[in-house]
């Protein structure tokens, strides 16, 4: 990315790289508070945080085509489906304890075993200073082609998402029982 504003004088850094810093800290964190978490709302809510940092350094990469997918296919849809269906299938009592609590120490010596192969690959792997060359991409051609060529099926798409959607509200909607049957 090119740094036409210069840098940040009292750290030595590009604007860029602390703009990462900065999206790559708040991508942690709401990462975390996803799976930390003990209210599911507010857990899909830091997945959409969570999400749209991840767009953020999309564009910092120059890839706005990934940023766009990442903001309209994981913010606008899986995330909105995810807390619909949160929303619409949550009851109000629930179990104290669930029964995945007593598989923490599975979980805790799975993490400890990924941190350590994925910190082997890092100090292992040769990381250069530079971009030698930068790679364009093509994103206008493939726009004209999604909505010149195949905008039908496209939109064909669209509506089948659309009556899921419908279908899984009204599957999920729960009768209020009626005088008679308490």
């Amino acid at each position: 990315m090119s740094n036409a504003l210069g840098g940040v004088s009292f750290l030595g850094w590009t604007w860029s790289d602390l703009l990462f810093l900065v999206l790559a800290a708040l991508m942690l964190g709401a990462a975390l508070t996803v799976v930390l978490g003990r209210d599911i709302i507010r857990s899909g809510l830091a997945m959409i945080v969570t999400f749209a940092a991840l767009a953020g350094v999309y564009v910092l990469l120059e890839a706005p085509l990934v940023a766009a997918a990442q903001v309209l296919v994981y913010i606008g849809a899986i995330s909105v489906l995810v807390l619909f269906a949160i929303m619409l299938t949550q009851t109000k009592v629930g179990p104290v304890r669930l029964v995945f609590h007593h598989q923490a120490w599975a979980g805790a010596v799975a993490a400890v075993v990924l941190a350590a192969v994925l910190s082997a690959v890092v100090l292992s792997t040769h990381w250069p200073n530079t971009v030698s060359q930068q790679i364009h991409t093509a994103t206008d051609a493939l726009a004209r082609m999604l909505f010149d060529d195949y905008v039908l099926p496209l939109e064909v798409v669209s509506v089948m998402l659309l009556a899921a959607v419908i279908g899984g509200v009204f599957l999920a909607r729960r009768e209020e029982p009626q005088e008679g049957e308490r």
